[in-house]
């Protein structure tokens, strides 16, 4: 199995659990960038729309979808900005 393959179990591992909150790290990071697009689209603009998620990416293309932006820094927080201002 390859590594895109297991990162798609494990998130629908954690979609199944319907939870009210969710924590993805760089779920985006083991799969191509069409898988990626629709993986977005689909988990996370569609099944995961009304629930809290917090996903740490470097996946740019994926910002402008989001509500709240977090910028780290060197383990910090750099920068906090909401949509309409970045």
């Amino acid at each position: 199995m390859s590594g895109g393959q297991k990162q798609r179990i494990q998130i629908a591992r954690a979609v199944y659990q319907d939870a009210d909150i969710y924590l993805l790290d760089d779920p985006f990071s083991a799969v191509d960038a069409h898988t990626g697009t629709q993986l977005f689209e689909d988990c996370m603009m569609g099944i995961l729309r009304e629930k809290t998620t917090l996903y740490v990416t470097h996946q740019v293309e994926f910002l402008p979808a989001a509500d709240l932006i977090l910028v780290m820094q060197d383990g910090k927080l750099h920068k906090l900005e909401a949509l309409t201002s970045f």
